[in-house]
């Protein structure tokens, strides 16, 4: 099997400048907005994703360095494994999350509840369809 190779196909710009000022969910953060900037190269692929409410964001965590297997969260010190946390601190530093998309225009994704750090690169935009993922506010 050959290597693996994701490239980015945008950045965020989030409110978060440093990695101690972002929450622990989105859920904490219903209010706060972010830009994704898509690259120009895949525009034509934001056709028709104004028909949803909802997206689901998959991201690189580019600020984490390492992991650990055993790991704490924000709501207990009980060390758990952690494919059983949303640490960002994993063996593939990959994120997901579910945003508000609040417009776009051109490149420019606005989205509401956002959790990412400052440039964050985007891996993968999906849109969020309710009645396959029956379970959001």
């Amino acid at each position: 099997m050959s290597g693996i190779i994701l490239k980015p196909i945008g950045f965020i710009s989030s409110p978060f400048k440093r990695l101690e000022e972002i929450p622990p969910q989105s859920t904490h953060a219903k209010d706060k907005t972010a830009i994704i900037e898509i690259m120009e190269e895949y525009k034509e692929g934001l056709k028709d994703l104004d028909n949803y409410s909802h997206i689901i964001v998959q991201f690189y965590f580019h600020k984490s360095k390492d992991y650990d297997l055993m790991t704490t969260t924000p709501w207990s010190k009980e060390k758990k494994g952690v494919f059983a946390t949303r640490s960002p601190r994993r063996p593939n530093p990959v994120g997901v999350t579910i945003v508000k998309l609040k417009s776009i225009d051109g490149c420019k994704l606005e989205i509401q509840g956002v959790d990412m750090l400052d440039q964050t690169p985007v891996l993968d935009i999906k849109p969020y369809v309710a009645s396959l993922n029956p379970v959001i506010e």
